[in-house]
């Protein structure tokens, strides 16, 4: 097991359901593939989650760590804080609009020469 870099984007602002449905995709592939699968997905988390990826590949490239053998070892996606806010609705009611962010944390391992 060689060397573990990381990357951390705290308050995207987007919900943690819909990161997971990405991230669940790339666990545990090299970081090409990764790559690759992240292009091709048309969603808005696929984007926030390439760029975490390339900052956490840069964060590995800084520690002189062989490029084309990294694969995620972790990545997750947790809850942020969220903003709650009130819409008028029907009868004098109010109800709450949750905006939701979210903290996806991505490790990077170099595989062992075995």
């Amino acid at each position: 097991m060689g060397n573990e870099v990381r990357a951390i984007l705290r308050y995207a602002h987007i919900s943690p359901y819909k990161v997971r449905q990405v991230i669940n995709l790339i666990r545990g592939k090299d970081v090409a593939t990764a790559m690759a699968i992240l292009q091709n997905i048309n969603k808005k988390p696929a984007r926030i989650v390439e760029k975490l990826l390339k900052s956490a590949i840069a964060n590995a490239e800084y520690q002189d760590m062989d490029i084309d053998n990294l694969y995620i070892s972790k990545i997750h996606a947790e809850e942020g804080p969220m903003l709650k806010r009130y819409t008028p609705k029907a009868h004098g009611r109010a109800t709450m609009i949750r905006r939701r962010f979210s903290h996806i944390y991505v490790y990077l391992t170099e595989k062992s020469e075995e």
